[in-house]
């Protein structure tokens, strides 16, 4: 049965690439680190790694192995937290995971409320920028809650917080000019838009939501960061669509709801049954998540078009 020290010391070599950064790191002879993988790869019927003159590459049978060892070594971390915490050794931490949107709009006063409730647990904040990448992390055990879309075939609980909405960001002095009416998204069809960098949830998120109506976008800029794209469109490099959540306080730019409206339905979850602290957390989260700000107006007229739920 593979120990969790194997686990680590596979990971550590896995990540650094190299069995010498890895004796180093945990602080362990070079010698000792190569006798417990070869035990690893004994117990587990293969080779793992493949060692190669200056450096070190997974086999297919180390990169299969490589994301359950993270789990178990993720587990191990959370069961001995939970239990220190239970004899009231330490205040432990919390591990979140969420995705970039919702980590700018949706937490803040969710992690204001939290701590003031609970002053001595840290809270370690997971940030991805697709949903497929934090479902991913919490699967494999990264994390003790997430917030975040609806995950796919979640065997654990989930608490509905709320319905995301979805904003244009034009210029102050765009054509599309301040305006009550949903805005027909097909008018930007010949504009350059600002968009997200390809891997990003937001890129695919854009490119769906015009092709839905018609159009593909063209390009004028990329961004990374989901937090400069209203930023830049305000600025008037092109249009964008963002979360209602991400748009900061006196954005000089123009905001128009869309049509058709664009929603996600926003969640948080847990792998299995939460221990009590991570439980308390869901808790704090369904009663003080803010889903859409409440400063930015409804429109007024009804949409010519069906919702696109995302």
């Amino acid at each position: 049965m593979p120990s969790l020290r194997q686990f680590e010391y596979l990971v550590t070599v896995a990540d650094t690439g190299s069995f010498t950064r890895a004796a180093a790191l945990l602080h362990v002879t070079q010698p000792a680190l190569s006798h417990q993988i070869r035990a690893l790869e004994t117990d587990v019927g293969g080779r793992l790694l493949d060692r190669l003159p200056r450096s070190v590459r997974l086999t297919p049978s180390g990169r299969a192995l490589l994301p359950h060892a993270r789990a178990a070594l993720a587990d191990a971390a959370r069961a001995r937290s939970a239990a220190r915490r239970a004899v009231g050794l330490e205040g432990g931490e919390l591990q979140l995971a969420t995705i970039f949107s919702v980590s700018l709009g949706v937490l803040p006063p969710v992690l204001r409320a939290w701590s003031d409730a609970h002053p001595d647990v840290q809270v370690r904040l997971r940030e991805y920028r697709h949903a497929d990448e934090l479902h991913a992390a919490m699967a494999a055990g990264e994390a003790d809650a997430a917030i975040g879309p609806v995950p796919p075939r979640w065997d654990g609980p989930i608490r509905p917080i709320g319905v995301e909405e979805f904003v244009v960001v034009l210029p102050a002095n765009d054509p599309a000019g301040p305006s009550e009416e949903l805005l027909d998204l097909r008018h930007l069809a010949d504009r350059r838009w600002v968009h997200y960098a390809p891997g990003h949830g937001m890129a695919e998120l854009l490119d769906h939501i015009c092709q839905t109506v018609g159009f593909t976008p063209q390009v004028a800029v990329r961004t990374e960061q989901t937090a400069t794209a209203p930023v830049l469109a305000a600025a008037g490099l092109g249009p964008t669509i963002t979360s209602a959540n991400v748009i900061p306080p006196h954005l000089d730019g123009l905001l128009r709801w869309p049509d058709p409206p664009i929603t996600r339905r926003l969640v948080a979850y847990a792998r299995g049954a939460p221990d009590p602290l991570t439980a308390a957390f869901l808790d704090t989260v369904a009663e003080r998540a803010r889903v859409r700000p409440s400063e930015l107006r409804a429109p007024t007229a009804p949409s010519r078009h069906a919702t696109i739920e995302l």
